[in-house]
């Protein structure tokens, strides 16, 4: 498989396979049978889109998928994903997806370390370690190990299948581990893997000029009719009052000094007499 595709694979006929084929994940755990790939064949490739996780894919696979080579897609089949190198499997059972070890291996005859190993010694390490779980990176096989002493008391370590150490996980396969495997490969970090930056909250505009201290700010106060209308400019005229059934002089002559404030910064002669009148009519 290509980095970024699923596929779906679905067990080979015969009579060998006859623990595995429709059978729940129960069955065949407790038949022993071999849930490996050399007992299926691959029944259906696509992409696997940025936003694609185990599930919406298996919802989607519901729908039967015309490109399907085999049987209709059901209990018993495995479905794998490969995104940005890094490969896990899933078994589909009766009541959704079981997530496999091991289902595909590609270890070399050389290898030392399997999803089978136990009393296994890791240099720099003190005790014996077994193997809990496994994936692959870019084709590589990586393993974590338990230590058998202290088990889920201590860190988890994962190897490669040299056994050589890579890091330390408290968390198994999360994304800190998968970036240190990576980094070890000599891979560019997955985009998918690095949190996206942390990002303030946008303000609105009175809010920017508020904290900034904008000398606009103060005069806009002696205009503006509330907080929502400071936003560097001095055009948010308020609404005449009315007074006594007639519209107030002086509101109207402030609206008027605000526009020509706006136009050249100077305010209106008139506004000290209009501030007498409204006054005297009071």
């Amino acid at each position: 498989m290509k980095t970024n595709q699923f596929a779906v694979y679905q067990v080979k006929a015969g009579v060998e396979t006859k623990d595995l084929r429709f059978r729940s994940y129960a069955y065949a755990k407790e038949h022993k049978a071999s849930i490996t790939v050399k007992n299926y064949e691959q029944a259906y490739l696509s992409v696997l889109l940025p936003t694609d996780t185990p599930e919406t894919i298996w919802q989607r696979l519901k729908k039967q998928p015309k490109a399907l080579r085999g049987h209709s897609i059901g209990v018993s089949d495995v479905l794998v994903l490969n995104q940005n190198g890094v490969v896990t499997s899933y078994y589909i059972d009766k009541t959704g997806l079981v997530a496999l070890v091991g289902f595909i291996r590609q270890n070399s005859s050389g290898t030392l370390v399997t999803i089978d190993t136990e009393e296994f010694q890791v240099e720099g390490r003190n005790g014996t370690w077994m193997a809990t779980d496994e994936t692959q990176v870019d084709g590589k096989q990586f393993f974590l190990l338990e230590s058998e002493k202290y088990r889920e008391n201590a860190d988890f370590i994962i190897v490669d299948e040299q056994g050589k150490f890579i890091c330390e996980s408290r968390s198994g396969f999360d994304d800190a581990a998968l970036q240190r495997i990576r980094g070890y490969l000599n891979l560019p970090i997955s985009p998918q893997l690095t949190p996206p930056p942390m990002q303030k909250p946008p303000m609105e505009n009175w809010q920017k000029y508020y904290e900034n201290g904008e000398y606009l700010r103060a005069a806009e106060i002696t205009e503006e009719q509330n907080y929502n209308m400071i936003d560097g400019r001095i055009n948010n005229l308020p609404t005449p009052r009315v007074i006594g059934g007639r519209i107030s002089v002086l509101d109207r002559l402030k609206i008027k000094q605000a526009e020509i404030m706006q136009k050249n910064g100077k305010a209106a002669p008139e506004l000290a007499m209009a501030e007498g009148m409204e006054r005297n009519r009071k």
